[in-house]
């Protein structure tokens, strides 16, 4: 049998990395959750709710919102470092089908490397795939001085990254417009109860478009 001409080896080559790059492209499919769900929002102080009073927390709106039962694992001061090692003991007592992670406002206050940071919150996400349990990553805005005098903070790069890599959706600029707004704000890192109002609302859309909420 002849060998195939250049361009017909060409040819079956591209063929066969069709497969692949329609694999590539596809973006991950996520399971709408009916009411009732257990869901776990892991996170700091922003997901504990400092600033405003109990019961004005996002992970309190967000439940009432879409009747999920919402877990709030916020801790003050929590760190990603801290946290993959958190995280672990909580998907096997709760067993969520959904966790909501913020986490980093922390490590970037105490001026750990960015990379060091991206590894520990990747930690966590893989912690939660391999449980089985879909993830859902809120990006926490960077430090930096234009952001502080602009009242302009951006969302860190590490999350979008994270999210292209492990292909988890990232609900992005949330918070960081938040708190751009001093109206929103308790103080320069924390929403107050009409930022937290806003904060719920603005990841309600966000699991919206993702179609894990209704």
């Amino acid at each position: 049998m002849p060998a195939p001409s250049p361009f017909r080896r060409r040819l079956l080559q591209c063929c066969a990395l069709l497969p692949l790059l329609a694999a590539c492209g596809r973006k991950t499919k996520l399971a709408a959750l009916p009411a009732g769900s257990t869901v776990l929002a892991f996170g700091d102080s922003v997901t504990y709710g400092t600033g405003a009073q109990p019961g004005e927390d996002w992970p309190t709106l967000l439940a009432a919102a879409s009747g999920w039962k919402i877990i709030n694992a916020g801790v003050p001061g929590d760190t990603a470092d801290a946290g993959k090692e958190r995280i672990r003991g909580l998907l096997e007592a709760q067993r969520p089908a959904l966790v909501i992670v913020e986490i980093g406002g922390n490590d970037f206050l105490r001026r750990r490397p960015a990379p060091v940071v991206k590894e520990d919150v990747r930690s966590i996400v893989r912690q939660s795939k391999v449980a089985g349990v879909q993830v859902v990553l809120v990006a926490v805005p960077e430090l930096s001085l234009l952001g502080a005098l602009t009242r302009r903070p951006d969302d860190a790069a590490l999350y979008a990254e994270i999210g292209r890599d492990e292909q988890v959706p990232v609900i992005a600029d949330v918070f960081s417009d938040i708190l751009g707004k001093p109206e929103l704000c308790a103080d320069q890192i924390h929403p107050n109860a009409a930022g937290y109002r806003k904060m719920a609302e603005g990841i309600a859309a966000a699991l919206r478009g993702f179609g894990l909420l209704r």
